[in-house]
C-alpha cells in the first residue's frame, strides 16, 4: 500500500474517531439533562402531592372542627319528643310520629347501613335505642339524592338509610327523640344534626351495637 493511501486512511480514521467521541459527548450531555428534568419532575409531582395532601388534611380537619362547633349550637327545625317508652313487645306497634322516634319496639335491632327496601319500625326504633341516626327518604327520591344519603351511612357504622312511603317531606332524619324533617340530602343541616346526636348524650342504650341484629345492609 503507498505512502498516500495510508495517510488517507489514517485520517478517514481519526475523523471517525472524533465523530464517534463527538456523539459520545453529545449523547452523555443529553442523558444528564433528561435526568436532571425527571429528577426535577419527580420531586415537582413528590412536593405537589405532598402539598395536596397537607394541605386536604387541613381542610377536612377544618371542616371537621366547623362541623363540631355547629353541633354545638340549637339546629334549625328540630323537633324533640319526650316520654318515650322503651319495652320490647312482639307485634307491630302504633307509634305516634311518622316515621317514629322513639318507644315501645322489638327486642332485635335492626342492623345500621344503607337499604333500597323498607325496614321494619319496631326493629328500627330499637337501633335508634342504641344510638343510631336513622335517614329515612322517600322512594322517588332522585338517585343522585339517595347517593348522598347512602355516603352517611358508608361513613358511619351507626347510620340506617331506608326508603318511606308517606313521609312529611322528601328526607326526615331521626334520632332518639328527636326529629329532622329536610328537602334536600345536601342540606348541611342534616350532617350538623347526626354530628349531634347520632350515639349522642340522648342515647338511652349508650355503649350497644348496631350489627348484630336483623337485616342486611346493600
Amino acid at each position: 500500500m503507498s505512502t498516500n493511501r495510508k495517510a488517507e486512511q489514517a485520517q478517514r480514521q481519526a475523523r471517525i474517531a472524533a465523530i464517534k467521541a463527538e456523539q459520545q459527548k453529545a449523547e452523555r450531555k443529553r442523558n444528564v439533562i433528561v435526568g436532571s428534568v425527571a429528577g426535577a419532575l419527580v420531586l415537582g409531582l413528590v412536593g405537589t402531592t405532598a402539598f395536596v395532601v397537607v394541605n386536604e388534611g387541613r381542610k377536612n380537619a377544618a371542616e371537621e372542627a366547623e362541623l363540631a362547633a355547629r353541633a354545638e349550637q340549637p339546629i334549625e327545625g328540630l323537633e324533640t319528643f319526650e316520654g318515650l317508652t322503651q319495652n320490647h313487645v312482639t307485634g307491630p306497634v302504633d307509634y305516634a310520629q311518622d316515621p317514629p322516634v322513639g318507644g315501645d319496639h322489638a327486642s332485635v335491632w335492626q342492623n345500621c347501613g344503607f337499604y333500597a327496601e323498607p325496614v321494619a319500625d319496631e326493629n328500627a326504633v330499637h337501633s335508634l335505642e342504641h344510638g343510631a341516626g336513622w335517614i329515612t327518604h322517600d322512594p322517588a327520591l332522585p338517585e343522585s339524592e339517595v347517593a348522598l344519603l347512602r355516603a352517611y351511612a358508608d361513613d358511619n357504622n351507626f347510620v340506617l338509610v331506608s326508603p318511606r312511603d308517606g313521609l312529611p317531606s322528601p328526607i326526615v332524619a331521626s334520632t332518639w327523640g328527636l326529629q329532622l324533617q329536610l328537602d334536600k340530602a345536601d342540606d348541611d343541616r342534616l350532617a350538623v344534626f347526626l354530628q349531634a346526636n347520632v350515639r349522642g348524650p340522648g342515647t338511652p342504650e349508650p355503649g350497644a351495637v348496631c350489627t348484630g341484629g336483623v337485616g342486611t345492609p346493600g
